[in-house]
């Protein structure tokens, strides 16, 4: 197997020349550069990852650590992540914590372990265990916090606007007349949950509509909560509802056709997220769209800037929604 010293020789110039072209330290002249890049290619060389990243005090690696894989919302976050981080020439781990406690900090620890060069987080429910937090505040290893804050952790924060896209959601229900809403909102004690309840609580109060505990109820960002708290809401019968994510959207629907009742005839719906099939189900959803993918890849590049030294002040970044109007909300019938 080729080294160093054999592409050297064979561009007939010094290993601290192919060194610097490889590593991109040091200004090359397009001649040499030309040279040391022909006799990779012929040789077929492939750089010593371990030895360079020992060289350089870096492993060219981040951390990603999200709560739910089957939540078709993070693999959006995750692949704009991926598409900054592959530019910039670092490669991603990929941590799913089940929004436990127990398995962020395991996976935290394994990026700790792996000496990954910064780390990208969407907070579960929870605290963290307060030696976990010493040791990341011990290896300086930057952390941008994603779509969920988490006030204990000093840390760049990159989130969409949960509250605005909420009061958007909801006083567009109340535009159509609605006066009975309700709110299926996700985990207690996640930062979108509050953000979301908060703007569906003050849209209501802005409109001068009583809010009424009975109507909002708390499922855990999956189909199945969706489901079983949808029919438990419908007992109060609302006569439009706002659901903040997709997932739990997808099994208030099955509730409401187990009830028998259709969308928007008998009940308006309000999904929090926008993917392709919204605009393909029937009634078509009306939704508020997050920025998923520059979400995912702001958060990558504010992170790369703290690992270069780049920032010294942390950052705190709120990105726009969009309400999407469509058929699954309509004019309140009494």
């Amino acid at each position: 197997m080729p080294n160093i010293y054999d592409v050297a020789k064979r561009a007939k110039v010094s290993v601290a020349t192919v060194s610097a072209v490889i590593n991109k330290t040091s200004y090359v002249s397009p001649r040499l550069r030309e040279q040391v890049e022909r006799s990779i290619s012929a040789l077929n060389y492939s750089p010593n990852l371990l030895a360079r990243s020992l060289a350089q005090c870096k492993t060219h690696t981040i951390g990603i650590l999200i709560p739910d894989v089957a939540n078709p919302f993070f693999p959006e976050i995750v692949r704009g992540a991926e598409d900054e981080a592959s530019e910039a020439g670092y490669t991603v781990i990929l941590g799913n914590s089940d929004n436990q406690v127990a398995k962020e900090d395991l996976y935290l620890n394994l990026f700790l372990s792996k000496r990954v060069d910064g780390i990208l987080f969407v907070k579960g429910a929870g605290e963290l265990n307060p030696v976990l937090l010493e040791n990341l505040k011990k290896a300086a290893t930057p952390v941008v916090l994603m779509d969920r804050e988490y006030s204990v952790l000093r840390a760049d924060t990159v989130v969409a606007d949960d509250y605005g896209g909420a009061f958007a959601a909801t006083e567009h229900l109340l535009g159509l007349g609605h006066r009975r809403i309700g709110l299926i909102a996700g985990i207690v004690g996640t930062s979108t949950t509050t953000g979301r309840t908060r703007g569906y609580t003050e849209a209501l109060q802005k409109a001068g509509v009583e809010l009424s505990d009975a109507l909002v109820v708390n499922g855990n960002y999956g189909i199945e909560s969706g489901y079983k708290e949808g029919l438990r809401l419908l007992d109060q019968k609302p006569s439009a509802v706002f659901v903040t994510n997709c997932m739990m959207t997808v099994g208030f629907l099955r509730a409401l056709e187990e009830r028998q009742l259709l969308c928007p005839d008998d009940i308006s719906v309000v999904s929090y997220d926008d993917f392709f099939w919204n605009d393909v189900f029937h009634p078509k959803l009306t939704c508020v769209e997050q920025p998923k993918y520059q979400l995912g890849r702001r958060s990558t590049e504010i992170l790369l800037g703290r690992i270069s030294g780049k920032h010294k002040r942390p950052k705190y970044e709120v990105l726009k929604n969009e309400l999407r109007v469509r058929e699954s909300s309509a004019p309140f019938r009494p």
